[in-house]
């Protein structure tokens, strides 16, 4: 099992870093050996050791099928014009969608990444607030196999495609006949799946202690059977935000009609929800013993390099690991 975080790849995210050797003695000082990471721009000091990176986020939009599909009037409706859509996608066709994908999955397979990671999820920001639901889980379930068939059709890529969970409609990991169906959908030969602890626990609002998360993500392990078997990653953390999810559904943030406020209010609303703040019940372990996986990443929120170590610290130690 390879020990992981996760990190951003990104010129001002990596500025508290002296270069590869001191990213290298973090990655250490976490309990790691090496990172999980998403690239957002440029890492212009060559911070990050390609022998590090062993795996790599795929870029998403948080709400993309609608695009995908090309529904004019459903676009016009959210972003309020068609033009406002288009300035957020870059681009007026779908097509950019594969080539920003396409991108990174090249990149991921230029520095011999293990794995990559994809977001079957789709969520407005109607959604967000009211879970008042514009698609159904296998609309989202085929549209994301739509895409990923067409990316990796005759590419010849070596790593593993993992399918990430979330609390949208998509793929939840709480139906094991929706994640069944999802892995059927996809043709690449190496596709599995990100079990993400902390997105699963946000599927159930009566959550109040870890112990609880813990026994509600062995309940859907069980439910899933010998398709818990295709679980090659975890993102490990935990979010106890179900009592701020029930009291925020009964008065939910108004939209304004102006889509980059609206964005950054729900997006704050969002890491209330998915707050990706560790472990420390030692009782997580018995999960991590169940699953086996390949890979184990340290998914956690933190404002800078020192509360990241310690909180990377906090969970290596309730699994044993330090």
């Amino acid at each position: 099992m390879l020990k992981l975080i996760n990190a951003v790849c990104e010129d001002r995210a990596l500025s508290e870093f002296g270069g590869q050797d001191d990213f290298t003695a973090f990655l250490r000082a976490c309990g790691a050996e090496g990172a999980e990471i998403i690239r957002c721009g440029e890492d212009s000091a060559n911070v990050l050791p390609r022998s590090s990176v062993v795996g790599v986020h795929l870029p998403f939009y948080t709400d993309w099928v609608d695009f995908w599909r090309g529904d004019k009037k459903k676009l016009s409706e959210k972003f309020g014009s068609l033009r406002a859509a288009e300035r957020f996608y870059g681009s007026a066709g779908p097509d950019c969608l594969l080539g920003l994908i396409s991108a990174d999955m090249d990149y991921a397979q230029s520095i011999g990444a293990r794995y990559v990671v994809f977001h079957v999820s789709d969520v407005s920001l109607n959604e967000t607030l009211t879970r008042s639901w514009e698609h159904t889980d296998r609309e989202v379930i085929d549209a994301s196999a739509q895409v990923l068939n067409a990316l990796t059709a005759g590419r010849g890529y070596s790593f593993e495609l993992l399918l990430e969970n979330l609390p949208w409609k998509g793929f939840s990991f709480i139906d094991p006949e929706l994640t069944a169906y999802m892995l059927s959908s996809v043709n690449y030969e190496k596709t599995a799946i990100m079990l993400d602890t902390g997105h699963l626990m946000c599927t159930c609002t009566a959550l109040r202690t870890q112990a609880d998360g813990v026994r509600y993500i062995s309940d859907m392990l069980d439910a899933h059977k010998e398709l818990a078997g295709r679980i090659r990653g975890i993102h490990l953390h935990q979010s106890l935000s179900g009592e701020y999810a029930e009291k925020a559904l009964l008065d939910p943030i108004k939209l304004t009609g102006d889509y980059n406020a609206d964005f950054t209010a729900v997006y704050s609303h969002v890491t209330k929800l998915d707050r990706h703040e560790p472990f420390s019940d030692p009782r997580v372990r018995s999960l991590v013993d169940r699953i086996g996986p390949e890979y184990l990443v340290h998914e956690l929120a933190a404002k800078d390099r020192a509360e990241k170590q310690r909180l990377c610290r906090v969970q290596a130690s309730a699994l044993g690991m330090l």
